[in-house]
């Protein structure tokens, strides 16, 4: 499906960055087949390294492209979309990664029939470990969805959302990497506080986050029955949940998630 697929990307900063990179890394996608455009020349001296071809002007990732994806902050999206607007065909497919932006926001911008798919991917596209939440706008076919599904699915793994539920996969996922990263580190500054070096401490913690991981998604057990498979009556573990508990961890991470949510609400209001 994605084989001559021909995809320019407008803002190569992070995510935009990491998705070609994770791309051009499982194999599937030729390089060649990539063009990322930014102002910034620097951000895009490593994907010319990797045989991407780039530019510092945004229609370059619009001519002759099927697949064009929207890379930039919100922020910075409307002093673009009159340059999509002059460039982008019909039988083009927009991908937005923006946060916050719905699709109905963005196809007020552009002509009546062109197709936008919004994905909410994250940076962990670069390892091919990205989770990624998809909708299609109003003039998506589920054949067009299911391309943009495929070029994400090749740099991790998708889920089919509506339009409403994006926001809170905004939340969830999209910011999630950086809950997980404040989780490992607290985990492994515990260590050291208990004697460990920081390299063993923060090996171990980050290890024993991807081997958990690794659990919940290959043995499709609810996380609640693993935890109690290494909860031992009167052990370690039931010490340190205890403690988990007292101290809220869980409604610390439910709070994030819901003000990450409702941010990128805010970010979609005009």
């Amino acid at each position: 499906m994605t084989e001559e697929c021909r995809i320019g990307v407008i803002g190569a900063g992070n995510m935009g960055g990491a998705l070609i990179s994770g791309l051009v890394a499982a194999g599937h996608i030729r390089p060649a087949q990539l063009t990322a455009t930014d102002l910034r020349d620097a951000v895009l001296q490593p994907l010319r390294q990797l045989g991407v071809r780039t530019s510092t002007q945004a229609e370059d990732a619009i001519l002759g492209q099927q697949v064009v994806v929207l890379g930039v902050k919100p922020q910075s999206a409307p002093a673009l979309f009159q340059l999509v607007k002059e460039h982008l065909r019909p039988d083009q497919i927009l991908v937005s990664i923006m946060a916050g932006v719905n699709t109905a926001a963005i196809e007020s911008q552009l002509e009546a029939s062109v197709p936008v798919v919004r994905v909410m991917p994250q940076t962990l596209a670069q390892l091919g470990a990205a989770a990624s939440g998809v909708c299609g706008g109003r003039h998506a076919t589920p054949a067009q969805v299911d391309l943009v599904r495929a070029i994400f699915d090749q740099v991790g793994s998708t889920v089919l959302v509506g339009e409403y539920q994006m926001d809170a996969v905004t939340g969830l996922s999209g910011s999630g990497p950086a809950y997980i990263y404040t989780v490992i580190e607290a985990l492994a500054d515990g260590g050291v506080r208990m004697g460990l070096s920081r390299e063993v401490a923060l090996k171990l913690a980050a290890q024993t986050a991807l081997g958990a991981a690794r659990m919940v998604l290959e043995s499709g057990q609810h996380p609640a029955i693993l935890r109690d498979q290494v909860t031992s009556p009167g052990g370690t573990t039931i010490a340190g949940l205890h403690k988990l508990e007292e101290k809220g961890l869980r409604d610390a991470l439910i709070s994030a998630v819901q003000a990450a949510t409702e941010r990128s609400i805010q970010l979609g209001k005009p």
